[in-house]
């Protein structure tokens, strides 16, 4: 099941938040017929996440506190301890030079922040090592953050749960800013005129599910 044409140009992934990880994997399987894969921890984040694949090189990250990190004390990304409903987050590109597009998005008026390094053990201790930019440069998250996988293979590639991706949409009260930016980094988006929000429909042998 290849990554739809109508993807957003170097879609990597779309990270969905959720106060309740358990609850949105059986959500998401009840609404699809599949069941996300545990993927692994962040124990630098002191999150948890579950994946499912849209085939190629693009994938579903659900991410959520991680309860077996009780000693955690920093500050979670995307705003999960204060997430009260599940919803679409934001969004991440791989374009073909993270630093090339670090400095066109600055020249387009939005600085994105510098790469640094990340990782997390999937289920089966495989350590994955990647650099990505700070996590909504943008605060509605409509700008997608930029990462790069060096050597390490994406989760896109390496998980079997898999639906396919019907929509990713937004809204935004200025689209046009927001659609410059995109094309500074070298991906698109639908985005219309309206109240900050990012929209995801995906589809499973059971059926359709919106987030």
């Amino acid at each position: 099941m290849p990554t739809p044409a109508a993807a957003p140009k170097a879609l990597d992934h779309v990270v969905v938040t959720t106060p309740d990880l358990s609850a949105a994997v059986a959500e998401f399987e009840a609404a699809t017929g599949v069941r996300p894969e545990a993927g692994g921890v962040h124990p630098t984040f002191g999150t948890r996440n579950y994946l499912v694949t849209f085939g190629d090189d693009a994938y579903l990250e659900i991410l959520g506190v991680d309860p077996e990190n009780a000693g955690f004390s920093g500050v979670r990304p995307f705003g999960v301890d204060d997430v009260r409903e599940t919803a679409v987050s934001t969004w991440v590109v791989h374009p073909d030079s993270i630093e090339a597009a670090v400095e066109a998005a600055r020249a387009a008026g939005l600085d994105l922040g510098d790469p640094f390094p990340g990782s997390r053990r999937t289920a089966d201790g495989t350590l994955l090592e990647w650099r990505l930019t700070p996590d909504h440069a943008e605060p509605t998250g409509l700008v997608p953050f930029l990462i790069d996988w060096g050597t390490s293979t994406s989760p896109a590639r390496s998980t079997d749960a898999r639906v396919r991706l019907i929509e990713l949409s937004a809204t935004h009260p200025r689209p046009e800013e927001i659609s410059a930016v995109l094309a500074a980094v070298g991906t698109d988006l639908e985005v219309r005129p309206g109240e900050p929000s990012l929209r995801l429909t995906v589809e499973g042998p059971a059926g359709r599910l919106t987030i």
